[in-house]
């Protein structure tokens, strides 16, 4: 968040809260009470700046992404995959499905325009998982993910 943070201050102090509170609210799965993910920034249909500086708000902050997440790969990049964490992978997936369909502009626009229906869905995974009732055991990684999920945090 940080990299963000720095991407967005570096063209108005006012975006970074703007667009973090804006991911927290668009990308919250109500009838979960989570969020889709731990979060970042989200926007669209900006109209508060020229488009050229909105061309450059929007190349910097995806050029934000590469220095915010390679230290994430690097640390993690050699645990253990197990049979747990492929569960898991299905549950997480199975909520980005939920979320997709149910809440996403995008979807939502081009089931209601007759819009290719494979472009629309080609980014749902090819699987996923429901169980009933799957919260994670108390004190896991898991566990600890699904209270950042319930309760988006102030990164920076």
């Amino acid at each position: 968040h940080s990299e963000l943070k720095r991407a967005c201050d570096a063209h108005d102090p006012d975006y970074y809260p703007r667009f973090k509170r804006w991911c927290d609210e668009y990308f919250w799965i109500a009838h979960r009470k989570e969020a889709r993910g731990v979060g970042g920034i989200f926007f669209d249909d900006l109209h508060d700046r020229t488009p050229d500086e909105l061309l450059e708000f929007a190349r910097d902050t995806a050029a934000a992404f590469v220095p915010a997440y390679i230290p994430i790969v690097e640390r993690r990049k050699d645990l253990p995959f197990e049979a747990k964490n492929k569960r898991w992978q299905g549950l997480r997936r199975g909520r980005y499905v939920e979320f997709n369909l149910v809440y996403d502009r995008g979807t939502k626009f081009g089931l209601q325009t007759d819009g290719r229906i494979e472009s629309i869905l080609i980014s749902l995974p090819l699987e996923a998982r429901w169980e009933y009732d799957a919260d994670p055991e108390p004190g896991t990684p898991e566990a600890q993910m699904v209270d950042v999920l319930r309760a988006p945090r102030d990164w920076v």
